[in-house]
């Protein structure tokens, strides 16, 4: 009987580079929400042949960046009504868990990563940083919850809540509140105050949601138990 091998593992590929390009200029806004992402252009763009190109535009799209259709070819995502319901009711059960660990159990090494993730949103140049370190805030907060699983379920989401952030910053959203709003996370977590913690999580998501649902119908299920306010902000969502 023959031997059972693995495959050997592959070195990181073109396409891979390719994927991390297209993803950091749709981050950066060179391509912002609904705009193409056409295979030739980017190809030429990239100096690399089109395989690659079409190869990185899956895995963008298994991230939920881009959408394919047959008539329009590949396009960064727009976020409907709905999208941003779905992924705030996720992101909502996901970061309960975890700010629960964090306030109950994070040591110092955590803390001071969340600490310096804070406060590298004052030293933010535009809004496109600042939503680079509103992320990087939560990939602190993730990392210090010591949950693995947990932390890469945040990972299967987090180009979507990424997108979710650059649309407000479309939106034309102030966003100056926020290094401060996160020193006061921070600041929760670091007291251990695990009420108070996930209050002000729970505020600061509530706030990105209704700024992305006001004057739009949505219709997909919220949290299985939203606080009162979320209830507000999704019945306002769904009258349009």
């Amino acid at each position: 009987m023959s031997e059972r091998t693995v495959t050997p593992a592959r070195r990181r590929g073109l396409a891979d580079e390719v994927a991390d390009s297209v993803r950091e200029a749709i981050f950066d806004g060179t391509y912002p929400p609904g705009a193409q992402l056409r295979e030739v252009e980017l190809s030429r763009a990239l100096e690399v042949s089109r395989g690659p190109v079409r190869e990185a535009l899956l895995r963008l799209e298994r991230e939920g960046l881009v959408r394919t259709a047959w008539h329009r070819g590949a396009c960064v995502v727009e976020l409907t009504p709905d999208d941003v319901v779905e992924l705030d009711s996720l992101r909502g059960a996901l970061e309960g868990l975890a700010v629960r660990l964090v306030a109950d159990r994070a040591d110092e090494h955590g803390l001071a990563e969340i600490d310096t993730a804070a406060e590298a949103m004052g030293r933010a140049a535009d809004a496109h940083a600042m939503v680079r370190a509103d992320i990087a805030f939560h990939d602190a907060v993730y990392r210090a919850a010591g949950h693995q699983r947990l932390r890469e379920a945040w990972d299967a989401i987090r180009s979507q809540a990424h997108l979710f952030l650059l649309t407000r910053v479309g939106l034309d959203a102030d966003v100056t509140h926020l290094p401060a709003e996160h020193r006061e996370l921070a600041a929760a977590l670091r007291a251990g105050d695990t009420d108070r913690a996930t209050h002000l999580f729970a505020e600061h998501r509530a706030h990105a949601f209704a700024v992305l649902t006001d004057g739009h119908t949505a219709t997909a299920s919220p949290d299985p138990a939203p606080r009162e306010s979320e209830q507000d902000d999704v019945r306002r969502a769904r009258r349009g």
